[in-house]
């Protein structure tokens, strides 16, 4: 019996990818609206997709109406370009991650699931790239909500249509590498494993108290082992 949720954020956490999706987004954004704003610099840390266009536009002077009104077409024609363009030279894997998949994979007592800031058809695709996608048959993406902490519920609810098991707090576990991941990891009072891969350091992290601090996803025992403790709060 399925025991456990495992829920992984993408990037900075399983993979990085280049410039090219900077460098598409504002495509896409100067296709659909004329003017790509601020995404030539905003941080994209941690941050939901569909929050970035918003947070992009409005500097140039788009309201939120104005926004909203071609997000869908930004949306798709940023994930269009994005399937276009983007090859596996673009992605790099962070230390670890295909071995460690490839180990939980082995555990059937674990439901592995995405809970990522990506649009589901973009971020589907830089897992595919590398030949990770099928690992995870389920996920919570930008396209479910505008901010990160709508997602968990997100996630239960679908974990949830695929098994027939409500997973409650003790069940959960989230991976990530920002602060975004274990904030919104005390949304459902989850376990939350933090790993310096991304733009924080250790030691940034640090200051957000997750349930546990790793430099990397290298030592796969050591990071089963934390997924399958009990959540202490």
């Amino acid at each position: 019996m399925t025991k456990k949720l495992v829920l992984f954020d993408i990037d900075g956490t399983l993979l990085s990818v280049g410039s090219i999706n900077r460098r598409i987004l504002c495509d896409a954004l100067q296709e659909v609206y004329g003017t790509h704003g601020t995404a030539d610099s905003c941080n994209f840390a941690g941050r939901m997709d569909s929050g970035i266009i918003y947070d992009a536009l409005r500097p140039a002077g788009l309201s939120d109406g104005e926004i909203g009104q071609k997000f869908n077409s930004a949306k798709q024609t940023y994930c269009t370009l994005f399937r276009m363009h983007a090859r596996e030279t673009d992605i790099t894997l962070m230390a670890g991650v295909r071995e460690l998949l490839l180990q939980l994979s082995t555990h059937t007592d674990l439901l592995l699931g995405l809970l990522t800031g990506n649009f589901e058809e973009s971020g589907r695709h830089k897992l595919s790239l590398p030949g990770l996608n099928h690992y995870f048959p389920f996920g919570a993406f930008a396209d479910d909500g505008y901010h990160r902490n709508e997602l968990p519920p997100v996630a239960v609810e679908k974990a949830y249509k695929l098994t027939g098991k409500t997973f409650t707090e003790e069940d959960i576990v989230i991976i990530g590498d920002t602060e975004h991941d274990i904030t919104c990891a005390r949304v459902l009072n989850a376990r939350s494993i933090a790993v310096a891969t991304g733009t924080y350091s250790l030691s940034q992290l640090q200051k957000h108290s997750p349930d546990v601090l790793l430099e990397d996803l290298s030592q796969a025992e050591t990071v089963l082992r934390e997924i399958l403790k009990t959540s202490t709060t």
